[in-house]
């Protein structure tokens, strides 16, 4: 193969690494960010790696909600002292918890 020739195969092959990266990475982990994690932009970058490795720590629901009401609280009287206020209702990142019995949404 000539050098011109491997040239154009990594460049016909290079956005197809890259598709098969972001799939990957879509489908991992859950991840904090602004869109899923209420007061986020209350949350030092500390913070928010913290919350993140706790909500992934949970083995049940009623311990990972139980953080999750607490964290809520925390993060609605940061938003009070500024005037704030921050969304009445999100995602419930410890659903995937719950046993299967369970029908609450």
């Amino acid at each position: 193969m000539t050098r011109a020739n491997r040239f154009y195969s990594f460049a016909l092959l290079l956005p197809l690494a890259g598709y098969s990266v972001a799939t990957t990475q879509a489908a991992g982990p859950w991840r904090a960010n602004e869109g899923n994690t209420r007061g986020w932009m209350l949350m030092s970058p500390e913070e928010r790696i913290a919350h993140q490795a706790t909500i992934r720590s949970f083995a049940n629901y009623d311990d990972c909600h139980a953080y999750q009401v607490a964290h809520h609280r925390l993060m609605q009287e940061r938003a009070m002292r500024l005037g704030l206020t921050l969304p009445d209702h999100g995602r419930d990142a410890c659903a995937h918890l719950r046993p299967s019995s369970d029908s609450r949404d």
